[in-house]
């Protein structure tokens, strides 16, 4: 394969492992396939196969032959891994690797697999997951999404496991999702996702919001990787219904072939992923602990009494007034076909108020929208009443999660971490808008001293002027909603603060 400079070849590629069967065993790898394309023309370049003899034969089990029918015989000439290290890196580093479930099966085996012959592993310009892409934009038409039901859909046959044709069967997948999808975003009021119902399958179910893209070692918040996959979906799309790919026959015969490459500026353009991840981030931020902060620079704020503006307790109710038998979870549509999860308290928008919560990490900045602004929130101790609450929607929200056929991890609303379990913890959000590129917070903030509760009116809107307000050691009244994401292969619920009352030390 290419050993120039140019690395502007995307590979697909496949791992076949063992299979392990005990606790601590790890996967040793017996085959690796791989195909480069051209991004302009979509065509393969170039291939690779090869099997892989492992350093132990006796983890080739039954188990693992009946999944891809390598056998200790087949390998037993094999070359090591540590053979073919060079060619395996050579094809990899520097480009960007395609393959289905890769990020969770087939890069840590590749990693594990350069590790365990002491050799730095390649690094990929970019990374695209078909499984979590399919899921996210051709939605859960194919079942399951797994590559043998995406290629019974569309009558591709059978898949075999071995890793050369399972690579050409996902670049056909991805060729075939990407023109329906093509279509589907041209004539929306005619081509829906009802007319791709398949002969060879009728199982269908939500669209999943998991990831679409992750870039090498970083964050994926950058519109540069997502403007390129859109425009190798576009490409794939386009470049299909050009040669006469098979699927362009399902399309209406009283369709004109040419009226659906028009572009029509007032339609939402479904392979946008610039736009999607933007708008999906606004709605998420993930939970993790965090570390407790410096100090901060002085706020300035003046204060004014609060009067009409002020958000009402009657629409937020406290814990033990939430009776868990009048919380429903729903899946409601949420953003061009995909669905999530609302959560209400007798058919209306749950909200919770919860009092003299105390502050135990301040004002983080830890994540960042797609822009690169911060998202704020912060860590309170959960009392035992909230606590027991929100692990009874959790239970309730990673159920129906679960039933709809996510695949995302799902991460607890109440964080339970070692040497504080006695004493759990919540983040709270602090949404935020812009307006003229300037971030500001929409969460209601109030200082409550004695009897007189104020409604502050800061100067500017930065993280400092919040840093020496909420601090750890604080109590505040919480007044807060309670939302669901799933994206990028992690769900959970998430609280959004809508008020917050300071408590004066």
């Amino acid at each position: 394969m290419g050993t120039g400079e140019d690395r502007s070849e995307i590979v697909f590629f496949d791992v076949e492992t063992t299979i392990p069967t005990r606790t601590g065993q790890g996967y040793a790898l017996l085959e690796f396939g791989a195909i480069l394309v051209c991004p302009r023309k979509l065509v393969e370049q170039e291939n690779y196969s090869t099997l892989v003899r492992p350093d132990d034969l006796s983890l080739i089990s039954q188990l693992s032959v009946r999944c891809n029918g390598i056998t200790r015989d087949a390998v037993t000439s094999a070359p090591t891994f540590a053979d073919i290290a060079d060619k395996v890196f050579d094809i990899l580093h520097g480009r960007i690797w395609v393959g289905h479930n890769i990020l969770k099966f087939d890069c840590p085996r590749i990693r594990e697999a350069f590790a365990g012959i002491n050799r730095p592993a390649p690094e990929p310009k970019g990374t695209i997951d078909t499984l979590a892409l399919l899921t996210q934009r051709f939605g859960r038409r194919a079942g399951n999404m797994k590559m043998a039901s995406l290629a019974t859909y569309f009558g591709l046959g059978q898949q075999t496991h071995r890793s050369l044709d399972d690579v050409r069967m996902n670049f056909e997948v991805l060729k075939y999702c990407a023109t329906v999808l093509f279509l589907e975003s041209s004539l929306p009021e005619i081509l829906t996702e009802n007319s791709w119902v398949s002969p060879n399958t009728a199982i269908r179910s939500r669209t999943n919001g998991n990831a679409i893209l992750e870039g090498m070692g970083s964050s994926t918040d950058t519109p540069s990787s997502s403007v390129k996959i859109e425009s190798l979906m576009k490409s794939i799309a386009e470049d299909n219904i050009e040669s006469g790919h098979p699927i362009f026959p399902l399309v209406s015969r009283n369709v004109e072939v040419p009226h659906l490459l028009e572009t029509n500026s007032s339609r939402p353009d479904a392979f946008n992923l610039v736009e999607f991840s933007a708008e999906v981030r606004e709605s998420i931020q993930l939970d993790d602990m965090e570390e407790e902060p410096g100090s901060a620079d002085s706020r300035q704020s003046s204060a004014s009494t609060a009067t009409g503006g002020y958000i009402g307790c009657t629409d937020f109710l406290e814990p033990n007034n939430i009776s868990i038998s009048s919380v429903s979870l729903i899946l409601a549509p949420f953003y061009r076909g995909t669905q999530k999860i609302q959560i209400l308290h007798n058919n209306a928008e749950l909200q919770v108020c919860s009092r003299c919560l105390k502050v135990r990490f301040g004002i983080s900045t830890r994540f960042v929208d797609y822009a690169g602004r911060p998202r704020l929130s912060f860590m309170v101790d959960g009392s035992s009443d909230l606590c027991q609450l929100l692990d009874a929607i959790d239970n309730l929200a990673q159920k129906l999660n679960e039933d709809a056929g996510s695949m995302s991890e799902w991460r607890p609303v109440v964080n339970r971490k070692p040497g504080f379990m006695n004493c759990p913890t919540i983040r709270l959000n602090l949404p935020t808008v812009v307006d003229a590129n300037i971030s500001r917070w929409v969460t209601e903030i109030y200082q409550k001293e004695s009897s007189t509760t104020q409604k502050l009116m800061f100067s500017r809107f930065d993280v400092a002027e919040l840093d020496s307000l909420i601090t750890p050691g604080t109590l505040l009244d919480a007044y807060f909603s309670v939302d669901s994401y799933d994206y990028q292969q992690t769900a959970g619920i998430r609280l959004v603060a809508k008020k917050l009352v300071v408590h004066s030390s």
